[in-house]
């Protein structure tokens, strides 16, 4: 049975980088439901309050992340809050089209055509959706290196 749960967590974890590449999977429910299922099912001692503590923290820098970079770089190359959000949903529906290019062409496309809407400037159309990928790529950098720290804080947490 512990074989199972562990294998379980594993499957978690994997997830939650799956989660970098497809935002519809949440990231980080799946690393929490990965710390349930060794707290609720296989040791409910060993996680210390400082682990769950940290684990807050680092979530909500996870999140943060996201959110940071993304904004940062679109409103760095003079894009407009239309278009922050309409990068964010064109990263949804690009993780289905053509995934993983989807993830990239989708947002890009979207928030060029959005900005010659709006400004009817193409080569500054080009500019913030060229930004809205450096911001995707260093946001999915980000996580994924919060990601790591979790999983490795959470396997020091277990062993020792």
């Amino acid at each position: 049975m512990t074989f199972i749960l562990w294998t379980a967590i594993v499957i978690l974890f994997i997830l939650s980088f799956a989660g970098i590449i497809y935002p519809v999977i949440p990231s980080i429910v799946m690393l929490w439901a990965g710390f349930a299922v060794y707290q609720f099912f296989i040791n409910p001692h060993a996680l210390s309050v400082w682990f769950w503590i940290s684990m807050v923290i680092l979530s909500i820098v996870l999140i943060a992340a996201d959110i940071i970079a993304n904004g940062y770089f679109v409103k760095k190359y003079g894009g407009s809050k239309i278009s922050e959000r309409v990068a964010a949903v064109a990263t949804i529906v690009g993780s289905f089209v053509i995934p993983p290019f989807g993830i990239i062409l989708v947002p890009f496309v979207c928030v060029c055509i959005t900005e010659i809407l709006m400004t009817k400037n193409p080569v500054q159309a080009v500019k913030v959706g060229v930004a809205t990928i450096i911001g995707f790529l260093n946001s999915s950098i980000a996580k994924a290196f919060i990601q790591i720290v979790m999983i490795v804080w959470f396997g020091l947490a277990v062993a020792f």
